[in-house]
């Protein structure tokens, strides 16, 4: 190759690094820091940009979009001196390129470590037991303090989150027994309250249940009295109005004897004293006469047209045959008289 060749090959490719020094693309959501002879000139954004090749050099490529670092767990003591080992996650952006490549050598590890001397302050003030049950503040706590300590390195904390709360495990057996403990008593105490309102509500129910019955049986014998005393009302303005002689009423004596005879504890009966006068009267109305004289006229009962039972027909032939012995007594006492001699004058 002649020497005018080599050459402009040389001066090609030395134009050719020139162009790839000189344009420079910044993605979107991306700041590059260009410095001149090592210090800082100017801040590249988004979109193609010009450099003068050899003097300026890109120090630093900041991403602008929102990041989130997970920090891992830091050992933390409460108030009540118990260790716990508490997980952070940490959101922030950067607002400032410049401040977050000059005022801060790595600003990842400075929020790493503020975040854990922050978390230990906040937590340091609380109990166990608050800090479990209070997230909420310490996540606004913490990002708060962050805030304001990470502004002069341009950098903005959005939120900051407690992922994990850690305690010992002699901590966590004694929470777990208490938590265990804690069920069974507001189990105890639902099932109680479950028992006392369900005898509270089968004692109303038996309660209105024995109202209502008595109401209904109190009702229930006030109609029955009502219908006895009418029906015995009835009966007796019937047999008033029918105005019944002796011999019907002897008749319906002996049509009751039977059914108190029928009775198993009838052992003994009680004859009444005016048997004899009621077997007479039946004997005038069945057998035709008066047993004490012959005034009356005789009445003849056709017993063939009455319909009665088996007991009722006995009945009545024990009367009839009553009634006629009753008769023939006095038949004989009558002709005893009348064979009497007369009293001397």
């Amino acid at each position: 190759m002649d020497p005018i060749g080599l050459f402009l090959l040389v001066v090609a490719v030395f134009l050719i690094i020139v162009l790839a020094r000189s344009i420079k693309i910044v993605p979107q959501q991306w700041n590059y820091i260009i410095e001149r002879l090592g210090r800082y000139r100017r801040t590249l954004e988004p979109g193609p940009r010009l450099l003068v090749p050899f003097i300026d050099s890109v120090r630093a490529k900041v991403d602008l979009r929102e990041r989130v670092v997970n920090f891992p767990p830091q050992p933390v003591i409460t108030e009540d001196n118990l260790g716990v080992q508490i997980d952070t996650v940490l959101y922030y952006i950067i607002t400032q390129p410049t401040a977050a490549v000059y005022n801060i050598d790595d600003y990842l590890a400075g929020v790493e470590q503020l975040t854990t001397t922050t978390l230990r302050n906040v937590v340091g003030a609380m109990d166990l037991e608050r800090t479990l049950t209070s997230r909420e503040e310490i996540n606004s706590r913490l990002a708060t303090e962050l805030d304001k300590a990470t502004d002069k390195w341009g950098l903005k904390v959005t939120r900051v989150e407690l992922r994990s709360i850690e305690p010992p495990p002699s901590i966590r057996d004694a929470m777990e027994k208490q938590m265990r403990a804690e069920r069974d008593r507001r189990a105890a105490i639902l099932n109680a309250e479950g028992v006392k309102r369900s005898e509270i509500l089968q004692a109303e129910g038996e309660q209105q249940s024995a109202v209502l019955r008595a109401k209904g049986e109190r009702d229930a014998e006030v109609l029955r009295a009502d219908g006895q005393a009418k029906a015995i009302q009835t009966v007796f303005a019937a047999i008033h109005n029918a105005k019944p002689t002796d011999r019907l009423l002897a008749y319906q004596y002996l049509q009751t004897l039977p059914q108190i005879a029928s009775g198993d504890a009838n052992k003994v009966w009680v004859i009444p004293a005016e048997l004899t006068k009621t077997l007479g009267t039946l004997g005038n109305a069945f057998g035709g006469g008066d047993a004490s004289g012959g005034d009356e006229e005789d009445i003849e009962v056709d017993t063939s047209a009455l319909k009665l039972d088996d007991e009722a027909a006995k009945a009545l032939e024990a009367a009839q045959q009553a009634a006629s012995e009753v008769k023939d007594i006095s038949t004989n006492k009558k002709q005893a008289r009348n064979e009497l001699p007369p009293p001397p004058a």
